[in-house]
């Protein structure tokens, strides 16, 4: 059974910093793509953050400020988050997709931040 769980949700005031980590269980960590997702209330869901074996993109609001990284040792990823806003404020879904066979694609059940004075 596949399990993505995600932890480090919180409320914090305007540029504070929190740090989310998602441990993956049920899967060959190494053989999967790690994202981390966003989604605000009336907001469709977003694209946050990617990290392969050897590359990372963000969407270009967090450019600068987020950083995802992975450890495979522990088959966790972690998504940094520095210079926080108000506009950050979304639940946060971690995301697994096999880099060779996209249908085996996963999903955490989110932690919610809040940035907010």
């Amino acid at each position: 059974q596949v399990q993505l769980v995600e932890s480090g949700g919180g409320l914090v005031q305007p540029g504070g910093s929190l740090r989310l980590s998602c441990a993956a269980s049920g899967i060959i960590f190494r053989f999967y793509d790690m994202h981390w997702y966003r989604q605000a209330p009336g907001k469709q869901r977003e694209l946050v953050a990617g990290i392969t074996t050897g590359t990372t993109n963000y969407t270009d609001s967090v450019k600068g400020r987020f950083t995802i990284f992975r450890d495979n040792a522990k088959n966790t990823v972690y998504l940094q988050m520095n210079s926080l806003k108000p506009e950050d404020t979304a639940v946060y879904f971690c995301n697994a997709v096999h880099n060779n066979y996209r249908q085996m694609n996963y999903w955490g059940q989110g932690t919610q931040v809040t940035v907010s004075s």
